[in-house]
């Protein structure tokens, strides 16, 4: 039986702890240690290694094969950690939970997680550290740009774009073809049926950008 790969987790908040638990039906994964800055010294719980987030380079000479995944829904916090590790796109996993389907034409970046569920079609490309949460569909050639997250049961159909930082809330769809802007917010339930700017946020359907 081939050796299960180290995996650190970041994160102990709810998105944190899905991880883990993806990590724990993957035969291929070990999980070595969890780290949140919520600890301000390394633990042992049940023989796990908890601790802060600056544990990580000495976990990582203790277990130099060792990959990482962050375990944090926020999208700027996730990428404000990624910054803070300065660590090579090599050292992240890509953690896909058993019961998700992605083709194997499609793209994964350092990082990704897609939860259970989900559905990744052909041509698709789910940027780094970007989310596909529990039956999402992201359909053939769209993209999920880096540390964007698409929420459970919304649709990107084919070739629709969300760009770096987005978040699609739940059960929201984006109809082939459209673009949701940098760091903006398309609302639970929301339609885009045109390209939606950078920075909003836009709900109903179809959706609109809200009044700043």
């Amino acid at each position: 039986m081939p050796l299960r790969r180290p995996l650190i987790v970041i994160g102990v908040g709810g998105h944190g702890r899905v991880l883990m638990d993806i990590v724990r039906v993957r035969p291929d994964f070990r999980l070595a240690a969890v780290v949140d800055d919520r600890f301000t010294e390394p633990e042992l719980r049940g023989g796990l290694l908890y601790g802060p987030i600056s544990t990580v380079p000495s976990l990582l000479l203790d277990e130099p094969d060792a990959e990482l995944v962050i375990g944090i829904g926020d999208n700027r916090i996730r990428r404000q950690i990624a910054e803070r590790l300065g660590l090579a796109d090599e050292q992240y996993a890509a953690l896909v939970h058993p019961g998700a389907y992605v083709s194997s034409d499609a793209q994964l970046g350092a990082g990704a997680v897609v939860m259970p569920g989900a559905v990744i079609g052909p041509g698709a490309v789910v940027g780094a550290h970007a989310i596909v949460n529990s039956g999402a569909v992201v359909e053939h050639d769209a993209v999920v740009g880096d540390f964007a997250h698409v929420s459970p049961n919304a649709t990107l159909a084919g070739g629709a774009v969300v760009e770096e930082g987005a978040h699609v809330g739940s059960g929201a769809v984006l109809i082939p073809g459209v673009r949701l802007g940098r760091w903006s917010v398309l609302g639970a339930g929301g339609t885009a049926i045109r390209d939606l700017p950078d920075g909003i946020t836009a709900v109903g359907v179809p959706a609109v950008a809200l009044a700043r």
